[in-house]
């Protein structure tokens, strides 16, 4: 057994030929671009890239898989230059009934072990959706109907920023996501926490005690891939391996969860879109106490405290550590130039934020950026928080 890291939710801006597949992602995240970002500078070992159900994406890893930098195992995965394993996935976008018996809606990260597997999902995921090239768009299907076509072609369903006030089973749908999957809930064995919930606010939530949780990033550009990540043993970096760690089977398990502070995520608390300001009062509320407007962004913290059934966080005892962990694009002092200088010495953005000591980062960049860099790791920053899609910030503490 070893542990390696994994980000399994980065998206596809463009394909290689600039076709559209995730609007609002920049252009060069493309299959080849995600490999070779996790490969050499994020040294992230298992990598879910989410937008593979896309015709114009098969295409791309069909030919990335003829240039001779990658292969396709037995256990599932493409291995690229033996480094890092890409899952093969699927965000998809399911309709439900809301918790007021609106429609709702909610995200659904499908993962599958061969290219041959989610080829069929697409084919048959295209009867359900206007434009199966574009990236998570809204299906007719609801999540009960989903996670039958993903077992269909050996895969597995994960819930996507399960609290999200967008696109989310709590967020959007419902108070309790066995009403949406009702007698197949146990299918569900992991759920995606998102940027601005962590371990210890979805455990005051009973029906989640059973299921593990995976922090990712999200990424909508390259320099955010790892911005969320997990530390994971296994035998081996496969879809098989990766499968079992979700699974909690065999010794293979998540040994740890790395995110944001909550308060860093860009919907941690309610936002009034009115005038504009963050609302951080004691009980959640549904209309801004600074000028009386309804016109409100709900946050993930005020929704898990409507719908918590814990008095207190209380987690199983196989749930592991979830480790604040602040990107090095976050960090105060630490730009661009710093970051590049830091990776042509050190390799790999998480060996930067694992392995080196203080002094080894301030031999490189000065005591300034190496202290600030420390601070971070080690929780010593000031944190404001975040709201109606804008990111919290760091702030050194003075």
């Amino acid at each position: 057994m070893y542990e390696i890291f994994s980000d399994l939710h980065i998206h596809i801006g463009r394909t290689e030929n600039g076709k559209p597949v995730k609007i609002t992602a920049a252009r060069s995240l493309n299959f080849a671009n995600i490999a070779k970002e996790c490969a050499e500078r994020k040294g992230i070992n298992v990598c879910g890239i989410i937008d593979c159900a896309s015709p114009y994406v098969i295409e791309d890893i069909e030919n990335f898989l003829k240039t001779g930098d990658a292969y396709e195992l037995q256990d599932g995965g493409i291995i690229y230059k033996d480094k890092v394993c890409i899952i093969l996935g699927s965000e998809v976008e399911t309709s439900e009934v809301s918790r007021n018996g609106k429609k709702g809606s909610a995200h659904n990260l499908c993962y599958f072990p061969h290219l041959s597997d989610i080829k069929a999902f697409s084919k048959e995921l295209s009867k359900h959706l206007k434009n199966i090239t574009l990236s998570t768009q809204r299906t007719d299907l609801s999540g009960y109907e989903l996670i039958d076509i993903v077992e269909k072609y050996n895969g597995i369903l994960v819930p996507a920023h399960v609290f999200t006030p967008f696109k989310s089973y709590y967020g959007n749908c419902v108070d309790r996501m066995k009403d949406i999957f009702k007698e197949k809930f146990d299918k569900i064995f992991a759920i995606e926490l998102g940027l601005s919930s962590d371990t210890y606010l979805a455990d005051t939530i009973s029906e989640l005690e059973g299921k593990t949780f995976v922090t990712n990033s999200d990424a909508h550009s390259l320099p955010k891939i790892a911005r969320e990540y997990n530390k994971m043993q296994v035998e081996d970096i496969s879809f098989k391996e990766i499968v079992k760690a979700l699974k909690n089977e065999d010794g293979r398990k998540i040994i740890a969860n790395y995110g944001l502070d909550p308060k860093l995520g860009k919907y941690h608390r309610t936002y009034c879109d009115n005038c504009n300001k963050t609302i951080e009062t004691k009980e959640p509320v549904s209309s801004c106490p600074h000028c009386g407007s309804t016109k409100v962004t709900f946050g993930v913290f005020d929704r898990i405290e409507l719908i918590k059934d814990k008095k207190e966080s209380k987690s199983p005892k196989n749930r592991p550590p979830y480790i604040y962990q602040v990107p090095l694009q976050f960090i105060p002092g630490v730009g661009g130039k710093t970051i590049e200088t830091l990776l042509k010495t050190f390799n790999t953005e998480m060996n930067i934020l694992h392995n080196l000591s203080v002094d080894d980062i301030e031999g490189i960049v000065g005591r300034k950026a190496a202290v600030n860099i420390d601070n971070a790791r080690s929780g010593k920053m000031m944190v404001h928080s975040g709201g109606g899609g804008n990111y919290g910030k760091v702030e050194v503490k003075k």
